[in-house]
């Protein structure tokens, strides 16, 4: 192998750790969701991240670099250790919809309002 694929290689696990580390952190409500622009928290999609990382982790282990191992260790460190703290918080109370967001999903409702009939109803 070269240098430049070895290179290469380093920064896919990187990528790679980083992408679930990423989506552990959002399914704990750490960081917001970007796609939803909400803090959000799914306990059980955060638990899978970590376990893909504990599992890269035990089967790789034997062929990464001291700086993979290290970057690895830490990140799920810092992760098990926010999802125990997590795990002991209660259950957020579910967000209350603004009114803002109420006007905007009854403009949005694809089902027309026929207010002819309530008129002519009125008129007699």
């Amino acid at each position: 192998m070269t240098n430049d694929t070895l290179n290469k290689d380093e920064q896919l696990l990187a990528g790679l750790v980083s992408s679930f580390a990423s989506s552990a952190w959002i399914a704990m409500g750490k960081i917001k969701n970007p796609m939803s622009d909400r803090i959000e928290r799914n306990l059980g999609q955060a638990s899978y991240a970590i376990d893909m990382l504990d599992m890269i982790q035990r089967r790789m282990s034997e062929k990464l670099n001291e700086a993979e191992k290290t970057f690895l260790q830490s990140t799920l460190g810092d992760l098990k250790l926010n999802f125990v703290e997590e795990q002991k918080k209660p259950d957020p109370e579910p967000e209350e919809e603004t009114s803002e967001e109420t006007e905007n999903e009854s403009e949005e409702s694809d089902e027309p309002v026929d207010d002819s009939s309530e008129e002519e109803t009125q008129e007699k």
